[in-house]
Formats: structure tokens, C-alpha cells, sequence
């Protein structure tokens, strides 16, 4: 099933750490389209699979629990970001590398991605879509109109991890998340259903030395060459 021809989609996909999430947030606003954060929903669902006692090693189990998630995307009026699971703020849960790991390992089956792709669909409404993650473009949407692979080396993606954890008065260790990075990368780019690739007919961009104003700037330029415009 394709997504609505008639529905502007940009996809923006690549590692974590990336900045899909901070880039893609920036665009939906200034076009005024809808956004979608996909890799919530796999957050979400490691986060519920732990509050409703399904084993992260039972496929079938989570298959289940993803077709009757209780979620619900919010932008506040101060422009914040909420993700409500069961009614419950979560978007700071959703943050931790706990939940980052679960997501990452739950994403492995396939049955767990087929269960979430219809949902991931729907968010395709007028006036356009935003969409990031790691299957938006080659997998999810394929018929986008613009479609962006957007990377980092694994050394600067783990030095904003590592800025962003010591902001928020965590212990950590820069070391460690490199190799959380590294592992993480291996894990989504090496896993059977929809690997991480770049996704036929992307534009790659490598934001290891850019600022987020410059990426954003970058992918405003490329949309207003391709006549996508604010609604």
C-alpha cells in the first residue's frame, strides 16, 4: 500500500545522532506540515513493552502490544515536542539510552516493523509530512518527494549524545557511548527488516561539521529548488 500521491512527504533518515529529529522538527514548522518522529513509536513500544511485562525476545508478543499502542504526537504552544503514551507525558523517558537500546532490539523483527508501518502511513495527511528515521524513504514512503539521508561520524554523533546527557546532569561516559553509537550502527544497518541505508534517489548530507542552522538552510534550499513551499 503507497502512500497518497496527492500528500507532500519529505523523509529525512540516517544514524542516531544524526540531528533527523532537530532538522525534520525545523522544516515541518516552516512549512507547515505535519511531523512524524518514527522512531518514537519504537520507543514507545520498548517503553510499553516494559510497563505491560512482554519479553523484548517474544516477537509475537510485541506485535501485539504495537497494534494497540495508546499513543498520541503534541506541539505545544511554547513549541515543544510531547509524546503521550496511555495518556502519560513520556518524552523525557523516551530520551534515556535504556529505551534507545530497546527500541534499537525490538526494531530487529520484521513482524514488529509490519505491525507499525500502517500507523506510520497515517500520519501522511494535507497539507505535507515531515517524516524521520531509518526506513522513511526506502521503505515507508518510497514514493516521497524529497528524500534525505542525513549522517554524522560516529565520533561527533557521540559528542552531542554526551553534551546532551551532561546538560540533563547525567554520569556518563564519552568512551562508552561511542561504542553505543558504533554498536547501534552495526545493530540497524545489518539487521534483516529494512536496514539502514541511504534510500534510492536521497540526498546525502554529512553534518559532522555543520551547525544545525546550516543543515536546516541546506534542506531549505533543496525544497525551494524542488518549488515545495510553506502552506
Amino acid at each position: 500500500m503507497a502512500e497518497d500521491s496527492k500528500v507532500v512527504v519529505i523523509t529525512v533518515d540516517g544514524p542516531s545522532g544524526a540531528g533527523k529529529g532537530t532538522i525534520s522538527r525545523i522544516v515541518a514548522k516552516k512549512l507547515g506540515f505535519h511531523y512524524l518522529d518514527s522512531g518514537a513509536l519504537y520507543r514507545l513500544l520498548g517503553l510499553s513493552s516494559v510497563r505491560h511485562h512482554v519479553s523484548i525476545d517474544s516477537e509475537k508478543g510485541l506485535m501485539a502490544l504495537a497494534e494497540h499502542l495508546d499513543i498520541r504526537f503534541q506541539t505545544e504552544k511554547e513549541g515543544d515536542f510531547k509524546v503521550y503514551l496511555e495518556g502519560e507525558d513520556v518524552s523525557r523517558e523516551l530520551r534515556t539510552e535504556e529505551t534507545g537500546l530497546l527500541a534499537s532490539k525490538l526494531a530487529q523483527y520484521p513482524g514488529v516493523r509490519s505491525a507499525l508501518l500502517k500507523r506510520q502511513r497515517m500520519f501522511a495527511r494535507t497539507p505535507g509530512l515531515v517524516a524521520d528515521g531509518r526506513d522513511m524513504g526506502s521503505v515507508i514512503f518510497p514514493a516521497a518527494e524529497l528524500k534525505i539521508y542525513l549522517t554524522a561520524s560516529v565520533e561527533e554523533r557521540a559528542a552531542r549524545r554526551y553534551k546532551e546527557l551532561l546538560e540533563k546532569g547525567e554520569d556518563v561516559s564519552l568512551p562508552a557511548l561511542v561504542e553505543q553509537v558504533r554498536s547501534r550502527d552495526e545493530r540497524d544497518m545489518s539487521r534483516d527488516a529494512s536496514p539502514l541505508r541511504a534510500a534510492e534517489g536521497a540526498i546525502e548530507l554529512d553534518s559532522s561539521a555543520m551547525s544545525i542552522q546550516e543543515v536546516t538552510d541546506t534542506v531549505l534550499n533543496i525544497l525551494s529548488v524542488k518549488g515545495i513551499k510553506k502552506q
